[in-house]
């Protein structure tokens, strides 16, 4: 039966949404069409992913930037005919492109602020197209209300910022057609961008938590798309995210881009825990990159704040004085020290806190009663709702309390700017402010504390007074939940939740002498006008390439209905095992060597009974009991379960515990290939295996004869993690003088003699045959773990040495879609066995004898 979606995706690619009613797009952008094929393939919804890897005759790069609005403003002509568009210099889109390559041109896909007549809308996108080299995503007006004011806001949003829906009137409950709506707006979105894309030759960089399922969209049409995604919100802890009944789907969908970036370490951890702990995915850090492997593909993790656009600041810096008079502020705060607040109207920003701060730091010291003045700049919110509401009414009865208790004729410590404030004049308040406080309890990234520190330094500037020429100064209290705190480490930090502490740094920033101000200005300027906003797109472009080199060297196939959608890539020459091909060839051969693991590869990982099947026993015994044959199971268990599970398979060879024991036939004697009997290394190693196993819940000691396993598969998954890597350095230096070798694999921790591998057991079994003049022209190896890579590698090993010819027939098999030195995969245990039963049916059942002689060499 087909598992029910939130939305299923093949519903989403013919345009079926009976909740939603979107009406069908009636004309498209013209576009040309550079990849080969028919162009009506890639305007047909229902097309396949384009794949061709041949070459795009186009030569110049060109980037699509696809965020929620284009960076455009747009108003109506005088004469109410058309409107009239201009560049909102404001945008972050349109500043990043200073960072990107001069010869790269730049296309931008977004919605406009405003509402666009149906009948003017082909109009408007072939003029924004040719003007600006925007394309315009009309979204219908239901859709609109529900995907942005809906489930952005009122899902998202709070979510990513730490608010729970603990009750239907705070937050609201879980509307699936706010998710529809999502999901429809993003395919508006993915619609806009296929129609100008060129896949082979394009990038394409989404922004922020609007646009979180277009990858998935974009993927399934393109499987070799380069694909950048960036959040400019924060990304919540593992615990808080997994609360959102979507939180698959969307994981999902962000995991079909190339590059993923956030603003803050932190940020980027709690996403990766959350790959862990849903998806059962680990990330890699190799040479300062961190890597997902997600079904053959690598997702980069990219971490890099944004930066502020220095050319308009300064370009800014020498108009304040014009635009905003300067003396007219310091004429008005004449004698006052200004702190300073620039904040959006919103329940994150912490306003209501700060001003709870600004008054006990009155209380606390006195000395600036009449003297400091806070300035708080609240900017029109973005969103709406009663909790909104809610904290404009606190803030205002704040402002009226404290004034109230702590005016003066002629002084207010509260000025609450409640209106639209212009850049010119927003610069005009850093200039006379002397500490810049923001105290959000969780913001993205807020770059009000980098204007503040440039608008500082610039000042001269504007002014030629004897003041502004000398050494510059100026302080910051920031909240350490908002994304720039951890690169502004000469500012004070504060719990925003905490009052009384915000009030004391409060009063420690304006009481510090100059010369600290200034040290810490310095150091602040140096790195703000260093990683400013072209730093940040060139590094995360550059970024992108690196990730993408290789896209269009592997091969790649999507798989998966719904947001499960994925796309499969692989080395050129790493492909599935073909049975057809693999039994034709067994049946040419006449001297054959068939080496099996067991956890994973015939019995599969997660089965609670590791019994083998009435089936597993009957094929293994059909191929053991074939004269042609020479075949191991070749695993990491004791030899007691082993030998009991495959008593009835009698001319089955076991190799048991990594091969320390092995023997050729039910009826031969165990060897030990162990270079080492002695173990007394175990005394020293359980005791520590032990200390970790009682302070790890869920994991377990595995005792063998020849090792020691610590498995922590039921453990927290990133406990278990920690505690594994812990106690692989702790065995390695406690067993340092011991011949023992320590290692890590899948969710264990194995500690055995030293010489023991699965390697040297296919190197012995090679060898015996070769010795007996039944050389191997035939070899068969399957496994699925990083042992199992020891007997892949011994294989192409062996050729090189003789002790296999070069016309042996190999077929190395990893079980599952991975990076491995195996040439062939099978995708599960299930696959395997339809494989090896296709062998058994193949093999020749008059060279089937039950004397004990042919079952061993």
């Amino acid at each position: 039966m087909m598992s029910r979606s939130y939305t299923n995706l093949l519903d989403l690619a013919s345009g079926n949404f009976p909740a939603m009613g979107q009406p069908r797009e009636k004309k498209r952008l013209p576009r040309v069409m550079t990849v080969p094929g028919v162009i009506s393939e890639l305007d047909d919804d229902q097309a396949n992913s384009v794949t061709s890897d041949a070459p795009s005759s186009a030569i110049q790069d060109r980037i699509i930037i696809v965020a929620n609005q284009l960076p455009v403003k747009a108003k109506r002509r005088p004469d109410n005919k058309g409107w009239s568009f201009s560049w909102d210099d404001d945008s972050l889109l349109l500043q990043l492109k200073d960072g990107l390559p001069e010869e790269m041109e730049v296309l931008y896909v977004g919605s406009l602020k405003v509402d666009v007549d149906p009948v003017e809308q082909d109009d408007v996108s072939q003029l924004l197209l040719d003007k600006f080299k925007c394309v315009p995503a009309f979204l219908p007006s239901d859709i609109l209300t529900k995907f942005y004011h809906g489930f952005c806001k009122q899902h998202l949003w709070p979510l990513f910022h730490y608010m729970l829906p603990f009750s239907a009137s705070h937050g609201g409950r879980f509307d699936r057609s706010l998710w529809e709506a999502y999901v429809a707006a993003n395919k508006i979105f993915s619609q806009r961008v296929i129609e100008v894309i060129n896949p082979e030759e394009d990038y394409v960089w989404i922004h922020d938590y609007h646009l979180m399922v277009l990858p998935t969209f974009l993927r399934r049409r393109f499987n070799r798309l380069r694909m950048g995604f960036f959040l400019h919100s924060p990304f919540p802890s593992s615990e808080i995210y997994r609360t959102l009944p979507v939180r698959e789907e969307i994981m999902k969908a962000l995991l079909n881009s190339d590059l993923i970036g956030f603003h803050t370490y932190d940020y980027a951890r709690h996403f990766l825990s959350c790959c862990s702990r849903m998806l059962g995915l680990e990330y890699q850090s190799k040479r300062g990159y961190i890597g997902v492997e997600y079904y053959g593909r690598t997702i980069g993790i990219k971490i890099m704040p944004v930066g502020i656009h220095m050319g308009q600041i300064k370009s800014v810096l020498s108009l304040a004085d014009k635009e905003w008079r300067v003396a007219e502020l310091k004429q008005q705060f004449e004698g006052k020290t200004v702190l300073l607040g620039v904040d959006d109207m919103d329940v994150f920003k912490g306003i209501d806190l700060k001003l709870l701060a600004m008054e006990q730091m009155l209380k606390q010291h006195p000395k600036w009663q009449g003297r400091a003045v806070l300035v708080q700049i609240a900017n029109p919110s973005r969103g709406r709702g009663k909790d909104l509401e809610d904290i404009q009414a606190e803030i205002q009865a704040s402002c009226k309390r404290i004034n109230e208790t702590f005016g003066q004729p002629g002084y207010e410590p509260i000025v609450l700017i409640d209106r639209p404030v212009s850049l010119c004049e927003r610069f005009a308040y850093y200039t006379i402010a002397e500490c810049v406080v923001v105290t959000a309890v969780r913001d993205g990234m807020n770059l009000t504390p980098y204007e503040y520190i440039v608008g500082r330094q610039g000042v001269s500037e504007s002014e030629s007074s004897s003041e502004s020429s000398g050494p510059k100064k100026s302080m910051l209290v920031v909240s350490e939940f908002i994304g720039c705190s951890p690169s502004l480490s000469g500012a004070i930090r504060v719990n925003p939740w905490n009052t009384e502490s915000t009030a004391e740094a409060m009063n420690e920033a304006i009481s510090m002498s100059d010369a600290e101000k200034q040290l810490r200005h310095e150091k602040h300027y140096r790195y703000v006008s260093s990683h400013d906003v072209a730093f940040w797109s060139r590094s995360f472009f550059q970024d992108l390439e690196r990730t993408c080199k290789d896209h269009f060297r592997r091969r790649c196939w999507g798989i998966g209905l719904s947001f499960g959608f994925r796309v499969v890539a692989l080395d050129p020459n790493f492909r599935k095992l073909s049975i057809d091909h693999i039994v034709s060839v067994y049946l040419r051969s006449k001297n054959r060597a068939i080496l099996l693991d067991y956890d994973g590869t015939v019995m599969p990982q997660t089965s609670h009974n590791k019994t083998p099947s009435a089936e597993v026993i009957s094929i293994i015994n059909a191929l053991s009991g074939d004269t042609k044959n020479t075949v191991f199971v070749v695993s990491g268990r004791g030899r007691e379960s082993l030998g009991k599970w495959f008593s009835p398979c009698k001319k089955l060879g076991i190799a048991a515990e990594h091969g320390f024991f092995m023997r050729w036939s039910a009826n031969d004697e165990w060897e030990v290939c162990g270079q080492n009997s002695e173990f007394g290394w175990k005394q020293i190693a359980e005791p520590v295996m032990k200390l970790y196993t009682e302070s790890t819940d869920g994991s377990s000691i595995e005792t063998k004869e020849s090792a020691l396993v610590w498995h922590h598969r039921d453990a927290d998954p990133g406990f278990g993690s920690s505690q594994a890597k812990e106690m692989l350095d702790h065995l390695e230096s406690v067993l340092a003088n011991e011949p023992v070798a320590v290692k890590s694999g899948q969710f264990i921790v194995e500690v055995k003699p030293q010489g023991v591998s699965k390697g040297m057991v296919a190197e012995k079994i090679f060898t015996t045959m070769s010795e007996k003049g039944k050389q191997a022209d035939f070899v068969l190896c399957i496994g699925d773990d990083r042992s199992d890579e020891e007997m892949f590698e011994i294989i192409s090993n062996a050729i090189s040495s003789g002790i296999l010819s070069s016309s042996t027939s190999v077929f190395a098999c990893t079980v599952g879609q991975k990076p491995s030195k195996a040439r062939y995969y099978l995708d599960d245990p299930a696959e395997v066995l339809n494989m090896l039963e296709a062998l058994a049916e193949a093999s020749d059942p008059e060279s089937f004898t039950d004397t004990e002689s042919e079952g061993s060499l």
